[in-house]
């Protein structure tokens, strides 16, 4: 039972330490392009989407703060990459100017095809493992944080 134990402690280190230095990457490809954390989260959304974006979508899907959000659009407006326009209700869209797309294409863009280029590298078979691995993983976890 100890040795179980300790196997999956180990295992949890693992998954852990892999994680966090998957986030640290990321981190440093946006310092690397020239962007913060947050305004790469958000061009890469908008850019992913195809210029335009619901900023409710941003702020869910990135987990951002929308007072993070907020200032990164700030100065993202203040430096002419996007503008926000009226969507549903009070709901705002963020887009893309055409300077902003250039951005994005000098960052964003280059690290959605550095993720291509290594998804591409897998084989189908590869791909489908660790896709099924990880809905597992999720569904698994959404159970139990529901039994809280």
């Amino acid at each position: 039972m100890k040795e179980e134990f300790t196997r999956i402690s180990e295992a949890l280190g693992r998954f852990n330490n892999l994680q966090s230095e998957l986030e640290s990457l990321y981190h440093q490809a946006s310092y690397r392009l020239g962007l913060s954390d947050s305004a790469m989260q958000i061009l890469y959304m908008i850019y992913s989407e195809g210029g335009r974006c619901p900023l409710s979508t941003i702020c869910r899907v990135t987990l951002m703060s929308k007072q993070t959000a907020n200032s990164a659009l700030r100065k993202l407006e203040r430096e002419g990459a996007v503008y926000l326009e009226g969507y549903v209700g009070r709901r705002k869209l963020v887009c893309l100017t055409d300077e902003g797309m250039a951005l994005a294409g000098r960052t964003a863009a280059v690290l959605i095809d550095i993720e291509n280029r290594i998804l591409g590298g897998w084989t189908e078979e590869e791909r489908a493992v660790y896709f099924r691995l990880m809905q597992s993983y999720i569904s698994s976890f959404r159970d139990e944080i529901n039994k809280l």
